[in-house]
């Protein structure tokens, strides 16, 4: 059987690995939020590029379109 000192060692352990596990996930919500709000602030971005890639896609196939026409 466990004596007294051991028992307040083994609930020290537990206590300080606890602290450092809160202390763990506060810095991967930090690093999640950060990580959201990079991704959101490129949201514009990533829809002007779909805008752009979208009409140059139809032009190129007009433009294919015209050119087998004259074919």
């Amino acid at each position: 059987m466990a004596n007294l000192k051991e028992i307040r060692n083994r609930i020290s352990s537990v206590s300080s690995t606890m602290q450092i596990t809160s202390a763990m996930k506060m810095v991967s919500a930090a690093k999640l939020k950060k990580a959201q709000d990079a991704i959101t602030a490129m949201r514009p971005y990533s829809n002007k590029l779909t805008e752009i890639l979208q009409g140059l896609s139809s032009s190129m196939i007009l433009t294919i379109s015209m050119l087998k026409n004259e074919l």
